[in-house]
Parts: C-alpha cells; sequence; structure tokens
C-alpha cells in the first residue's frame, strides 16, 4: 500500500505491518483514503482530530447555507383598505427576513366568476410593493386561488439609492467636472 504521512509526503509503497507499525510509532492512525486504486492509499494521521475538523467544516457549511423558505399570505377579493394594508406590511417583513412570499387570493363561491378582481389585487399589491420585491412568479390560477410569487431585492444602501444607481446630483457633478 502506498502511504502518506501527516505533512502529505509520500513515504512510498510498503507492506500493511510495516505502514502500521510506523503509525503506531507516531502515535498516528492508519486510515485508507483511497481503497481503489492500485496499490490502496493510506494516510497517517490523527484520526479523531480529523473527524472533528469534518464534522466542523461542515456545521459552518451548514451555517452559512441560506435555506430560502417560501411563506404565504392570503387574500380575498373583497379586502378592505386597512387589511389591505396590514397584510402588505407582512410581506414586506417576510422579504426583509429573506424568505420569498407566496401572495394568494382564494375565492369562495359566486366570486369565482370574477376572476379579473383577483388578477388586480394581486398586481397592486406587485406594483406597491417594487422597491422590496421582484415578481418571480406571474399571476397563477390553482384551484380556487390565484398567486403570485415575490422574491427579496437587494437591500437599499445606507445613502439611499440601488447598488447599481447613481443619482442625478452626481450627474451634475461630473457633468461641471468635464
Amino acid at each position: 500500500m502506498r502511504v502518506i504521512d501527516e505533512t502529505g509526503a509520500q513515504l512510498g509503497v510498503m507492506p500493511t505491518r510495516q505502514a502500521v507499525q510506523l503509525a503506531m510509532e507516531r502515535g498516528l492512525d492508519l486510515v485508507e483514503v483511497a481503497p481503489q486504486s492500485v496499490p490502496p492509499v493510506c494516510r497517517l494521521l490523527d484520526y479523531g482530530k480529523f473527524r472533528y475538523l469534518q464534522t466542523k467544516k461542515e456545521r459552518e457549511a451548514r451555517k452559512s447555507q441560506r435555506l430560502a423558505l417560501l411563506r404565504e399570505v392570503r387574500f380575498r377579493p373583497h379586502i378592505g383598505e386597512h387589511d389591505l394594508e396590514a397584510k402588505r406590511r407582512l410581506v414586506v417583513k417576510l422579504l426583509g427576513e429573506g424568505s420569498k412570499v407566496k401572495v394568494s387570493v382564494m375565492f369562495r363561491g359566486r366570486e369565482m366568476a370574477h376572476p379579473e378582481l383577483g388578477v388586480a389585487l394581486l398586481r397592486k399589491v406587485a406594483e406597491d410593493l417594487k422597491e422590496n420585491a421582484k415578481l418571480e412568479q406571474p399571476p397563477a390560477t390553482e384551484g380556487r386561488m390565484i398567486s403570485i410569487i415575490l422574491a427579496p431585492v437587494a437591500s437599499l444602501r445606507g445613502d439611499g439609492t440601488s447598488p447599481g444607481t447613481v443619482s442625478a446630483e452626481n450627474d451634475d457633478a461630473k457633468a461641471e467636472d468635464a
């Protein structure tokens, strides 16, 4: 078997007994890292420390991984203005947390005869929230519901401008300099 020491240097091909003896002398473990290769590759390392570092890396990777949740806010076609404003604030809060939001209009009974009311409501909500969200899925009918999906946009910078925009005062100053 081919043996690699703890620093990554190759010690060459040697019999298994000799590799195990070498690991014992150094106080390390002999770990097989590539059993399919010919000859198999083994490494001298502290297996406990190795497992600890592996789990630490996995934990760090999981922590940095952001799970984008899909949250849902339901409306009715004949919603009052104040109720609409409260639901709109809820959508903004959910978008601020980084979640995607499914905005749905739920119909009952004869309300299904006028789906254009639901589409108009969804377009109004999407238009009102265009600074905080982008429309990811246009209005789609699913049974007795019509819904859209809104995704959060990049947050505004401290000076109130988006990262890709230039204010009018900046343009005037550049024109005067030229």
